[in-house]
């Protein structure tokens, strides 16, 4: 799909001594100053050790939150600089802006083998409006431009888009390789069965995804919050369940594109279910598909369903997974998600393929115990890797030199 030109195709006089930009996605959760999940810091540093080795001086730059185009502490990248220093074993500098002749002086005295982070780029309006001067501005910094951060290819920001007007070489680094070759693969050539897991709260940001999916794979499992707007629409029951009304005819119409494709759309046949979500000490109770009372919630697969998506995972030589198929982060409503990914761990082990889709699935397997290397890839872009697997063109992507 794209003929990039990644890291390794440079010489090694065009990384030596060089000023590189790494554009990385450290978007990472913060609580009390401190780093939630260090997936994606990890996720960045072949790339960054790669640099190091080959005597770069490297200066990380990432966004973080939505701080609405000024400073904010909260959004501060600094902890952040702490966290990836322990990573990477070596001193990270942190510089508390982005532009400037302050920063531009700091970075010029860095030796080579050098890291560096720049504070939050959105602390400037400019980078989302991909403004032409803001873009000329962090091009000065450097003299090779290295976009590492997938998760933000699908935005045309100064950071992702911008820049490469003004600085080259543009390249991919390793992270952003290994995304588009194991995503691109799914697309491509898929070893079958090929059965992919859709989940998340709502239909309408999965529309896309979904036609896309059904297209491509002998199977489509649907859970979440989205399953329930499918029940309805073909008659059954949901209580008091999330739905989508206006999305109904669309549900009816993915329905129709999967039996005109001969795609088995799987849907929940029973449901873990509440009287009230927020009395914690309720249990759920499993209640068959399309016919959950007036006055309860689903709010997970049931036990049936559980079962029966672990069935069809087994039964896969390729699955990917995109969205839990119920409220994870409350224990109760967790089972359904955990046996979706004991099953594609065991598939995984017994030589499957398996691909977690990012967003909140990939936080749901980080919840549950589970490591990268228990799975064959965990995507780390969430509307990236959706729009990616769309077909879409990831502007991020379109602009590096191709190969």
């Amino acid at each position: 799909m794209y003929e990039i030109i990644g890291l390794e195709d440079l010489r090694p006089e065009q990384i030596q001594n060089k000023r590189v930009f790494v554009r990385v996605d450290f978007n990472v959760p913060i609580q009390n100053g401190q780093v939630g999940d260090i997936t994606r810091l990890r996720a960045s540093l072949p790339s960054i050790q790669y640099l190091i080795k080959n005597k770069a001086i490297v200066i990380l730059a990432s966004h973080l939150g939505r701080p609405k185009g000024k400073p904010n502490s909260e959004f501060s990248l600094k902890p952040v600089a702490k966290a990836f220093e322990q990573i990477l074993g070596q001193s990270v500098s942190f510089f508390p802006d982005c532009i400037g002749a302050d920063v531009k002086d700091a970075i010029h005295k860095l030796s080579p083998g050098s890291v560096c982070l720049l504070e939050n780029l959105r602390f400037y309006a400019q980078e989302e409006a991909n403004d032409e001067a803001f873009s000329k501005e962090l091009a000065s910094l450097a003299e090779v431009y290295v976009n590492d951060a997938f998760g933000t290819a699908h935005r045309a920001h100064s950071s992702t888009v911008g820049i490469v007007k003004f600085l080259r070489p543009a390249i991919a680094g390793f992270l952003m390789e290994k995304e588009i070759r194991e995503l691109g693969s799914l697309l491509s050539r898929p070893e079958r069965p090929f059965t992919s897991i859709i989940g998340g709260s709502k239909v309408s940001s999965k529309i896309d995804i979904l036609s896309s999916l059904i297209d491509k794979s002998d199977v489509v499992l649907v859970g979440g919050g989205m399953s329930y707007t499918f029940i309805k629409a073909q008659g059954g029951k949901i209580g008091q369940s999330l739905c989508e009304d206006d999305k109904m005819k669309v549900a009816l119409e993915l329905i129709e594109q999967a039996r005109k494709k001969g795609t088995a759309l799987i849907f929940p046949q029973d449901n873990l279910c509440v009287n009230n979500f927020d009395d914690k000490s309720e249990n759920p109770q499993p209640i068959l598909a399309g016919q959950i009372p007036d006055n309860m919630t689903g709010c997970d697969i049931g036990p049936i369903s559980s079962e029966n998506f672990a069935r069809y995972i087994s039964e896969s030589k390729t699955v990917l997974w995109n969205g839990p198929v119920g409220i994870f982060e409350d224990s109760r409503f967790a089972s359904g998600s955990k046996a979706i990914a004991a099953a594609l761990v065991k598939l995984q082990k017994n030589g499957g393929k398996t691909i977690i889709g990012g967003g909140d699935s990939a936080a749901a397997v980080a919840g549950f115990g589970y490591h990268d290397n228990d799975f064959g890839h965990i995507s780390t872009g969430g509307g990236a890797s959706l729009e990616f697997l769309e077909g879409k063109i990831l502007p991020g992507i379109e602009v590096l030199d191709k190969a």
